[in-house]
């Protein structure tokens, strides 16, 4: 599914859920298997157990209690983390970035509510801008896409967009969490200061509190990472500074493109150093690109 398809659709919860029903409908159809919430078997109910899972309807056919039984459950802990500086509002006129973000952020968390697992948002530009708690209930899924769905309805960027301070906002998400979780980021990795110490430094410190820690490095590949753009006079705007300037593609083309390698390759190098899993994301392709790299991370940690 690409969010050019969707992006008219205005219920981030159902297409969360339709996002995240197509992944696991291919899946199964894949040589993985196994997914948590399958069915395995009944077994009796003890009494004392929760009677969550219990099996009324063979309760009614067969007059003893058993409870359902499920493949791989864990109490995985997971903090999904978005960036919302200015410079994810890109492209302005369709805002592919943040918008991938948010329903990749919002199918990631159906998909674990329906794993059972605890999810939390932390939202963050110049500073942690919201933070939930870490939940495993219906009622929690609700309440965080209810949070995200102003951001899912905007049509362009806010009129006053922030800066962005990764290591900042980093840094306070690490003094608060106090258990072992799984940590999702969801970022450009654009930072103001070119001096990107500290935004590692903070990285760090998640990983010393025994975090585990993905980045999804959010691009749109034609415009970022290609270049595309028509050969005439183009006006830039930087979206976060609002700096403009006027000039051809064509002519800084080749030392863009040299700029933005060395970039990538830098924020690579240092989540191989630091041991991250680090996977590129165009948001002008389908989710997939974020559901299966998060789903094997998830079963390796199981």
């Amino acid at each position: 599914m690409l969010l050019e398809d969707v992006q008219q659709y205005q219920n981030l919860e159902l297409l969360a859920k339709q996002v995240v029903e197509g992944f696991i409908t291919g899946m199964h159809r894949s040589p993985f298997h196994g997914f948590s919430v399958e069915f395995a078997e009944h077994r009796p109910y003890n009494p004392g157990e929760s009677t969550r899972n219990i099996d009324w309807k063979l309760y009614a056919r067969t007059d003893r209690i058993y409870t359902k039984r499920f493949e791989e459950e864990t109490n995985l802990r997971c903090r999904i983390v978005l960036d919302l500086s200015g410079s994810m509002f890109f492209p302005a006129d369709n805002l592919a970035k943040v918008k991938f973000s948010i329903l990749a952020a919002a199918s990631i968390c159906h998909l674990l509510q329906k794993q059972r697992d605890a999810f939390g948002i932390t939202t963050f530009s110049d500073s942690v801008k919201q933070q939930t708690p870490t939940r495993s209930s219906r009622a929690h899924l609700h309440e965080i896409i209810s949070n995200l769905q102003p951001l899912w309805d905007l049509k362009k960027a806010p009129a006053q967009v922030e800066n962005t301070q990764i290591a900042n906002s980093l840094e306070q998400i690490a003094l608060t969490q106090h258990r072992r979780s799984l940590i999702v980021i969801f970022s450009d990795m654009f930072e103001n200061d070119l001096d990107d110490t500290a935004i590692w430094q903070a990285i760090q410190h998640l990983k010393y509190a025994k975090n585990e820690i993905i980045i999804f490095h959010v691009q749109h590949a034609p415009q970022e990472l290609q270049f595309d753009f028509d050969n005439r006079p183009t006006r830039f705007i930087d979206t976060e500074s609002g700096e403009q300037v006027l000039l051809n593609p064509a002519e800084i083309k080749t030392a863009y493109l040299q700029q933005i390698s060395a970039l990538d390759k830098k924020i690579k190098d240092r989540c191989l150093q630091y041991n991250i899993d680090f996977y590129p994301i165009d948001a002008s392709k389908d989710f997939g690109q974020v559901l299966m790299p998060f789903y094997l991370k998830r079963m390796k940690m199981a």
